[in-house]
């Protein structure tokens, strides 16, 4: 059997810590750990079983999770959890928060306080303290 190599790509780094923190658990390394949660989450994906449909309904909103199992329940879960994150990485709360006016405190990727008017000026705070 081959084994196709890898190809580079970019991972959310909060599944990356998770990962190596989890894979030391069972002898594996970050990657064999991305690895096996990825190729459980397929296989998973790929069996349309009657608890899978129940699960997307109650995804869905047209089944109540009380008639879910207890496990079904822990995947449904899962699922709005995975769902929640995903989504609020792709939200810009800073572009919200100008429309409607309110400045904002950020930090910068060199770790310096930023604020950030609503007309989108920026500028870095003064960390330093006043002198008495």
């Amino acid at each position: 059997m081959t084994v196709a190599p890898d190809k580079p790509t970019r991972i959310a780094a909060d599944l990356v810590e998770s990962a190596a923190t989890e894979g030391k658990k069972a002898s594996r390394s970050g990657k064999q750990q991305l690895d096996f949660w990825i190729r459980m989450g397929r296989s998973m994906d790929m069996r349309s079983t009657a608890s899978q449909q129940r699960i997307a309904a109650a995804v869905a909103g047209s089944v109540d999770a009380t008639e879910l199992t207890e496990f079904e329940r822990s995947v449904l879960n899962a699922e709005i959890d995975a769902e929640i994150q995903q989504r609020a990485r792709a939200i810009s709360f800073g572009e919200q928060l100008a429309a409607a006016g309110i400045t904002t405190v950020s930090l910068d990727d060199d770790g310096n306080l930023i604020t950030t008017l609503p007309d989108g000026t920026t500028s870095i705070m003064d960390s330093q303290p006043e002198a008495k």
